[in-house]
């Protein structure tokens, strides 16, 4: 045991499965916290090993949580909370069983709702009909949302 970690073996232990008791974790935060607290690479590979076989880390159950939060919460889109998906170094397996937390019909409300406030929010700014759809389309970009449904709802809300 490296004698400069911050926790003993056990200590750790304990401490990462209340945090994952807490709230749901992936492989990758649990590593990127005992290397923060000075653990050695087959330290931390057998507390995580530790952490999968007692089911106190689950991919496809953090990918799904993590899904609908962004989106019920944040409201982002799919391609956002799949590029911070795989910085969390979770599988395009896992990724995709999360995707299906999403419904399609409250995910083309929430482009449909996001893309009326912004509107509303530029309607008294100066520029022509294109500058309003471009800042409206670079918005709903910066969320996440793919083009071709971000025009649809940008052509929809501008017809009325």
């Amino acid at each position: 045991m490296s004698f400069d970690s911050k926790y003993s073996f056990l200590e750790a232990k304990a401490k990462l499965e209340a945090l994952c008791a807490y709230q749901e974790r992936c492989q990758f935060e649990m590593d990127q916290k005992l290397y923060l607290w000075n653990f050695q690479s087959e330290q931390r590979d057998q507390l995580i090993a530790d952490l999968i076989s007692n089911n106190f880390i689950n991919e496809e159950r953090f990918s799904g949580a993590y899904v609908s939060g962004k989106f019920n919460i944040k409201q982002w889109g799919r391609i956002k909370i799949k590029t911070h998906l795989k910085q969390k170094k979770i599988s395009t397996y896992s990724i995709n069983q999360g995707m299906k937390e999403i419904d399609p019909d409250k995910y083309w409300e929430t482009i449909l709702h996001l893309s009326e406030k912004k509107k509303k929010e530029i309607e008294s700014k100066k520029g022509d009909i294109w500058e309003k759809k471009a800042k409206v389309f670079r918005y709903l970009q910066s969320k996440g949302y793919e083009s071709d449904l971000i025009s649809e709802a940008i052509n929809e809300v501008f017809s009325k």
